[in-house]
């Protein structure tokens, strides 16, 4: 009894500390939803789908929030184009840019607008200048976020 008491409460410490790192959600969290549904297609979809319209609400709450506050900066803060895409195209693309194990730590919200730039043809200069930018900046959160 006394054992398990320990284990219970080695891992109640451990868990939140494994996750205190962590800023966003990214590829290896996508990959793993598959795991998390048992590996059922159709409730891995719908996982994922629900993600996305997560964020996409989320991000479309704090842009009003924004917009009623003043209406330039929030239209500048919110110029990426997020919804280009179905959310169905959406998950497959995402599943595809995540397939490249490089990708894997890029945030999902920056995956997001990656692939919506995919699907907006935009020139992959700026598609790859922008990947660039998104794993300098998470790359020097999570320093700042170590130190």
């Amino acid at each position: 009894m006394k054992r398990l008491l320990i284990i219970i409460l080695i891992l109640i410490i451990y868990t939140p500390a494994q996750q205190m790192d962590r800023l966003f959600w990214n590829g290896g969290d996508w990959r793993r939803i598959e795991k998390t549904a048992n590996y059922d297609p159709e409730l891995t979809y719908m996982m994922k789908v629900g993600y996305i319209n997560g964020v996409l609400d989320a991000r479309l709450f704090y842009y009003l929030k924004a917009w009623t506050m003043e209406q330039a900066f929030a239209d500048s803060l919110y110029a990426e184009t997020v919804d280009y895409l179905s959310p169905r195209e959406l998950v497959k693309v995402l599943d595809n840019f995540y397939a490249d194990p490089i990708n894997g730590y890029i945030p999902l919200p920056s995956a997001i607008i990656i692939c919506n730039m995919f699907g907006e043809r935009i020139p992959m200069n700026k598609i790859d200048k922008y990947i660039r930018h998104s794993k300098e900046w998470i790359n020097r959160m999570i320093l700042e976020n170590n130190q």
